[in-house]
């Protein structure tokens, strides 16, 4: 027989509870599986430049090297080149430090994993490499690269007026639909070898798992059965075992398109989207916010034979314990959900509740994955 004590010492008096663990049979949940995956190949994809924000009202900081080159280069750039050859001489340095409404800023832009093309206008992020504030101030211009930096194509200018969206963080702003693209860019989701068409499912990492990969490859085998069986040579000679859909690991699940669907791929990948699979066998997890001081509870969360002690707590789970349980359950293993109920109900703080729950995870008797953010 499985049981929990827990205790907690409230001078003169010890109050004693004892945790009565039900096993609950596991509810069949269900979702489509475009709520747990995505396509390989549509991601996003950050842009990277540098920009000048001009207008401020004594809030920037023009002195350092790299902020007067960049003044001085759009000054070229507009026709008005400071120094000589392009090289900074002492004048040009001393008129440049007394400038103090620049500021040096990294700008960023996300393109959606849908793609953008040119001429489409997109947010973007300026962050202050200098300076105390941005407030009021407008990007000249920013030349935006892609991630990959051996690719020097130009694929966005930016440019706009700041909006600061946080009052205790002036340095950093953004500028509305101030990124414009010069460049397509496609986020292709299918590949082509010689044997066919191929897309890929990847799922998140909350959901990532052998056992999931396993089932989704087998529901979409189901599923499409008959198309991929079309897909087969008709001579008998020259059929072989194939596997249309395989689960490679733990996250990728490659999927071949039927010759039905090979001129529809995009038809094909959004009737796969919306398979419905069974989420019965969920993991579970312990995820805890040390900020908020929030416990979210997924999945059967059980507890190990184990014994905690924390300030004027006692608790002990298990079947070592020394006190008569009410039991209505055969596991030998308290669920943590009754626990927490428990420790609330003699209003224990969060942050002691997050604390037992972490020594137990550390003692090894949390069985789940805990999560501390």
């Amino acid at each position: 027989m499985s049981n929990t004590t827990l205790t907690r010492c409230l001078a003169p008096v010890m109050v004693a509870l004892t945790l009565v663990v039900t096993a609950m049979p596991s509810a069949t949940a269900e979702t489509r599986l475009r709520n747990i995956c995505r396509i390989k190949g549509q991601e996003e994809n950050v842009l990277r430049g540098v920009g000048l924000v001009v207008g401020l009202n004594g809030t920037g900081a023009a002195g350092d090297g790299p902020t007067m080159r960049a003044i001085a280069r759009a000054m070229d750039l507009l026709g008005s080149p400071v120094g000589t050859n392009g090289l900074l001489d002492a004048a040009a340095i001393n008129e440049l430090k007394k400038i103090k409404n620049v500021s040096l800023v990294i700008v960023t832009a996300t393109v959606p994993a849908t793609g953008a093309r040119r001429g489409e206008k997109l947010n973007c992020t300026v962050s202050a490499l200098n300076g105390k504030s941005l407030m009021g101030g407008e990007l000249t211009f920013a030349a935006l690269q892609g991630p990959n930096l051996q690719d020097r194509r130009v694929f966005a200018l930016c440019s706009g007026p700041v909006n600061i969206e946080d009052s205790e963080l002036p340095t950093v702003g953004r500028v509305h639909n101030g990124c414009q693209m010069e460049q397509d860019v496609y986020t292709p989701f299918f590949v082509r070898d010689e044997e066919g068409i191929y897309i890929t499912l990847v799922l998140d990492k909350y959901h990532a798992s052998f056992h999931a990969a396993a089932a989704i490859a087998e529901k979409i085998e189901d599923n499409y059965g008959a198309y991929f069986a079309t897909t087969q040579s008709s001579q008998p000679e020259d059929r072989v075992e194939q596997h249309y859909v395989v689960a490679h690991d733990a996250t990728n699940i490659r999927v071949r398109i039927p010759k039905y669907y090979e001129s529809r791929p995009v038809a094909f990948t959004s009737e796969i989207l919306e398979t419905i699979i069974n989420d019965e066998d969920a993991e579970a997890r312990v995820v805890i916010n040390t900020r908020t001081n929030t416990i979210v509870i997924s999945g059967d969360v059980r507890i190990g034979d184990v014994v905690v002690v924390h300030d004027s707590i006692v608790i002990e789970a298990g079947t070592s314990a020394e006190f008569t349980a009410l039991v209505d359950s055969d596991s030998a293993n308290p669920s943590l959900e009754r626990l927490v109920t428990q420790l609330n109900l003699l209003k224990v703080s969060e942050k002691d509740v997050i604390e037992i729950i972490r020594r137990i995870d550390v003692a090894g008797k949390l069985h789940g994955k805990l999560i501390v953010q």
